[in-house]
């Protein structure tokens, strides 16, 4: 084998560049290979390494591949050695023909750069076949006054082998009357010709039997033999004659068997069996006799089998005809085939890649060779691909073309993408070949976890159990595979006071809220914290959501009684006056419930009197009333106990009692003052400050210690009997309330109210009224009378 490579850079070598979106194509000139035919597979051919003049190892960094023009691949790329070697064993016989030299193109295709190297293979002859003819006996008539020097050509032997190998010479059996000589055609064929010698004589010799060697060039020379019989005729001096000696016809390659190619005749001015002319092939190769066939009577050439222009675009059909005396004559028909578009474009791959990073920059995914068996405009292509595709088809060199990326691309638009190349002939019908790539869009980690909400608002209803479900956040990354996988979490709180991980926790995987302890609605009514959803791509990226946990109040508990205070002191007794009207306040329930909302609300019921129907207690504010008049016979003591209930489901109670002592220390003439409906509307007033007042001492803690320390610090001694309340003024100055007209008392009252600080007292006392300024106008006479009664009460809160 032999091998005249590239001598890059100084042999024959042309480069091409092509710029375009960042790749770089180039093709060089021929670089001329030979390898004898029939050599084994795997035969050395080159080392492209060291005819490229590059580095160990670098084809296959380069990613080097060897395509062919045809469909077959016959060498081999070794690409960590860098050998060329054969793919099968070639045989020139089939792969040209006669056709010499006998060349094969391929490409060598490399990237990064990406360079394309023409390259031919030329597969050198050896004499593997021997010379055949097509007839193992010829016969030849000739006529006795045939004069001297006549010739005769003969048929020529076939050898598949070309050049030297093919044949070289004919040799005929030694005679006296014949010797062979070569002759030659346009084509550059020889064929034998039978040069008559010497005259003949019927009489003498009327057959002759000769041996027709054919010779070719190899090494040793092979041969082939034919027999040629010679008759010797009587004299037929008019041979038939053909109106020209070259015919030229076409057909089309789509012709079906039986169709009529073309028609010859000859006329011969003999006459009897001398003038009966019949047409037959001569010296016609056996792809003639295989694909035509010829009327003996009539000329008429018929096809006996399919045209291919691809295979064979002419045929040149020598056809003699010959009289029935033996003479002959001989016209050559050239047959040219016609193309018809019935070969559909072709598209070979050399290289392919199916999956491209999201947000890559532009990049190479497929290299392909496309060609069109046909000629003319039904062998011109065109290539493309469907419109809207973020993909470029780039034409390159030798009908190759390049599919790459227009740009960056993004999965989460679309994750992958189908592709049809489609390669269109400009023939008539224009055929096509489609050929489809899907490219699938590998993830990159560019989109961070989105919560379904910017926010979450959860309740829960206070004691609850611990582990609690109490909720979830959801979050979704539009990415794929471990990118796409989210992992929740709790994120610092901003309030540091908040106990975050001491109330609630997350579950990493499904994002399911759980509340760690029992929730208290009177100690935490809300409280809100971030979450975060992480992904667990590289680098990780994450977003956070904000959730707010209201908790529901449960009705958990009861009402509480800030008056009368029930700490099991003395109970308090009320005082009434004997002279009071129905409707008459007597006292007022002040309770508070530590819930919200309906169960807070508070409903008053007297449950138990000393004498029903005496006492009522209003539903709504706990104002304890007389419900009717009061007589002598009316018992001077009375216990009323008072039941206090919510609106919570289940409900809740407390009980109170009350004493009420009847008096008579209260004088009739001073019952009815002018103004006491206005001092009515005032007592109600009062009523309603009193009840927000109490509720907000009851809720605020940090009063009550203080009034708790205040208490402490408060020095009095405790009167032995019903008196005066002395208490310093410096701690508890007095505060006078204004009962005018409260009830059906039509005098106007003020109560001093001291704060006992005794220990084990939590009572109000009524030490004794104080009147002054009182103004007569006169006996037996109402008047206006403004008294003013001074009384202390004390409680003490323990």
């Amino acid at each position: 084998m032999e091998a005249r490579g590239f001598s890059f850079p100084r042999q024959r070598q042309v480069l091409f560049l092509f710029l375009f979106g960042g790749v770089s194509l180039a093709g060089s000139g021929f670089g001329r290979y030979s390898v004898t035919e029939e050599t084994d597979r795997g035969s050395f051919v080159v080392n492209l390494a060291k005819d490229l003049g590059l580095a160990e190892g670098e084809l296959a960094a380069r990613g080097t591949r060897v395509v062919s023009d045809g469909n077959k691949q016959y060498l081999l790329l070794d690409s960590h050695t860098g050998n060329l070697l054969t793919n099968e064993k070639l045989d020139r016989e089939k792969l040209c023909g006669p056709k010499e030299p006998c060349m094969l193109y391929f490409q060598i295709l490399m990237d990064d750069p990406f360079q394309i190297y023409r390259v031919e293979l030329r597969v050198r002859d050896i004499n593997d076949h021997s010379p055949v003819f097509q007839d193992k006996d010829t016969v030849l008539k000739i006529s006795e006054n045939t004069a001297e020097g006549t010739v005769f050509r003969l048929e020529r032997a076939q050898d598949p082998d070309g050049g030297p190998n093919g044949i070289q010479n004919y040799t005929i059996s030694p005679n006296s009357f014949f010797h062979v000589r070569i002759g030659g055609s346009d084509e550059g064929m020889i064929y034998p010709e039978l040069v008559l010698d010497k005259a003949l004589d019927r009489e003498e010799q009327g057959e002759f039997s000769l041996t027709l060697t054919a010779l070719d060039g190899g090494s040793p020379p092979r041969s082939g033999t034919s027999t040629i019989g010679i008759v010797v005729l009587d004299v037929n001096d008019n041979a038939p004659q053909f109106a020209q000696a070259l015919y030229e016809t076409q057909a089309p390659e789509n012709s079906p068997i039986g169709f009529l190619i073309f028609k010859v005749s000859a006329e011969d001015i003999d006459s009897g069996v001398n003038a009966e002319v019949s047409y037959s092939f001569f010296d016609a190769s056996e792809n003639i006799r295989t694909t035509f066939q010829i009327n003996p009577f009539s000329g008429e050439i018929f096809l006996r089998e399919l045209l291919d222009y691809e295979l064979v675009n002419s045929y040149e059909i020598n056809i003699q005809a010959m009289d029935g005396g033996g003479l002959s004559a001989i016209c050559r028909v050239l047959v040219e085939v016609l193309d018809t578009n019935d070969n559909a474009p072709e598209l070979i791959i050399s290289s392919l890649s199916n999956s491209v990073a999201e947000n890559s920059p532009e990049t190479v995914l497929a290299v392909f060779k496309i060609n069109d068996r046909d000629s003319g405009e039904n062998g011109k292509m065109v290539c493309y691909i469907q419109e809207n595709l973020p993909f470029l088809l780039k034409p390159s060199v030798e009908n190759f073309y390049i599919l790459m990326t227009e740009g960056a691309l993004d999965r989460e638009s679309r994750a992958a993408h189908n592709i049809t190349i489609t390669v269109t002939d400009l023939g008539t019908p224009r055929l096509k070949t489609e050929h489809n790539i899907t490219v699938l869009v590998s993830d990159v980690n560019d989109n961070a976890p989105a919560f379904t909400q910017t926010s979450y608002t959860l309740f829960v209803r206070e004691n609850n159990s611990p582990a609690l479900h109490i909720g979830s956040v959801s979050a979704t990354d539009r990415d794929s595979g471990t990118n796409a996988q989210v992992t929740y979490s709790l994120l610092p709180p901003q309030d540091p006071h908040l106990p975050l991980a001491s109330l609630v926790s997350i579950n990493a995987d499904n994002g399911h809220l759980f509340a760690l302890r029992s929730l208290d609605y009177e100690a935490l009514q809300a409280f809100e914290f971030h979450v975060g959803a992480a992904d667990r791509g590289s680098p990780a990226l994450s977003s956070e959501a904000l959730v707010r946990v209201l908790v529901l109040d449960a009705n958990d508990n009861s009402p509480f009684v800030l008056y009368p205070l029930q700490n099991g002191s003395a109970p308090c007794t009320e005082l009434v006056p004997r002279a009071a009207e129905p409707g008459y306040l007597v006292t007022k329930v002040v309770a508070v419930d530590g819930d919200s909302g309906q169960n807070s609300w508070l409903s008053y019921q007297l449950l138990k009197a000393t004498e029903p129907g005496l006492f009522g207690v209003w539903a709504h504010n706990g104002e304890v009333r007389t419900a009717r008049l009061l007589s002598e016979r009316d018992a001077a003591k009375h216990r009323l106990v008072v039941l206090v209930k919510d609106n919570g489901e289940p409900p809740r109670s407390a009980t109170t009692m009350l004493h009420v002592l009847l008096v008579d220390g209260f004088s009739q003439p001073y019952l009815q003052l002018p103004e006491a409906a206005p001092a009515q509307v005032e007592a109600d007033s009062l009523t309603v400050y009193l009840v927000v007042a109490l509720a907000s001492v009851s809720s605020l803690f940090l009063f009550s210690v203080l009034l708790f320390v205040a208490v402490r610090l408060c020095r009095r001694s405790r009167a032995a009997s019903v008196g005066r309340c002395s208490v310093p003024e410096d701690h508890f100055p007095g505060h006078l309330v204004d009962m005018s007209g409260a009830g059906t008392l039509s005098q106007s009252y003020q109560y001093e109210v001291c704060l006992t600080g005794g220990p084990g007292t939590s009572e109000f006392k009524f030490l004794k009224p104080i009147i002054s300024d009182i103004q007569t106008q006169g006996p037996g006479r109402k008047g206006e009378q403004n008294s003013t009664f001074r009384n202390s009460f004390g409680f003490n809160i323990q």
